[in-house]
């Protein structure tokens, strides 16, 4: 065989290796989930983080696969009661695309007397579930708003977090979090690492304020109570151009910062937010 030949054949196929790599390029995260569709999606992991709390891993068809679901946004998940009666639920997603190409995670909490989150509560790895989606009408872009103040209780942390991760991990998105966070105990605060994680590394750009109903210790240096207008004052941007306020948690909590943010100058919330509302409930 001639020099020729063998340089030649090398060039064919550094080509082919190039032309494979492209068309692998076009097929590599690939959104997997479809809006008029359940699809099913296998558990791998399970984290506990409580008696009843855990963030769950499902896997994609393909390794280099994605979710699919715009920052903000949430899915669908399908259950059915004992009568045959189909139910859904709504979750967003603590996983974003860019940093879970191959599976997804939820963080749920699951109550004796409910539905869907019991039935996921007890899956065995290997189990799935159905899902479609996106869903919702909040998308965050980079830099819509110069400030966001977030109000969570419980697992009402979900979207703040995911929206708070999708910032973090932007150099070029300088927009302000500040976080006003309630739960039961200590033990309640899910993602409490995650989150001073990111507090640590960019203390100018993020701030949270923990509440506690019910403190265990005399240590405890964060708040003890409810989501007040003393506390909105102190730990969340005042109303004005570029400020926006999220609200994620249980129907009680949510009820009272939205009477709380019209008394301190906010736009009073709609019944079913909308992306641009100075007040948004998820």
């Amino acid at each position: 065989m001639s020099l020729n030949t063998i340089i030649l054949g090398t060039l064919i196929a550094l080509v082919a290796v190039a032309m494979l790599s492209r068309v692998f390029s076009t097929i590599s995260n690939v959104p997997v989930l479809a809006k008029d569709e359940f699809r099913e999606f296998p558990l791998i992991a399970k984290t506990v983080l409580t008696h009843n709390t855990a963030v769950y891993r499902f896997a994609l068809p393909k390794h280099t696969d994605v979710l699919g679901l715009p920052i903000g946004q949430h899915i669908s998940i399908q259950g059915f009661l004992k009568d045959g009666k189909e139910i859904m639920r709504s979750y967003t997603p603590t996983s974003l695309d860019s940093d879970s190409v191959g599976f997804f995670e939820l963080l749920i909490k699951s109550y004796e007397q409910g539905n869907v989150s019991k039935m996921i509560g007890e899956l065995e790895i290997g189990d799935k579930i159905k899902v479609r989606g996106p869903k919702g009408f909040y998308t965050y872009t980079p830099n819509m708003n110069s400030e966001i103040g977030m109000i969570a209780g419980g697992t009402g942390i979900a979207p703040m977090y995911q929206v708070v991760k999708s910032i973090h991990a932007d150099p070029k998105d300088h927009t302000k979090v500040f976080i006003v966070y309630g739960s039961q105990t200590e033990d309640d605060i899910l993602l409490k690492k995650e989150l001073d994680a990111i507090v640590e590394s960019k203390p100018d750009q993020f701030k949270i304020y923990y509440l506690l109903d019910k403190p265990t210790r005399d240590t405890w240096t964060g708040g003890v109570g409810y989501v007040t207008a003393d506390v909105m004052k102190q730990y969340l941007p005042a109303p004005g151009d570029g400020v926006q306020i999220l609200v994620c948690g249980p129907p009680g909590m949510v009820s009272a910062v939205k009477r709380t943010a019209v008394g301190l100058g906010f736009e009073k919330a709609k019944p079913v937010s909308k992306m641009g509302d100075q007040v948004f409930v998820f």
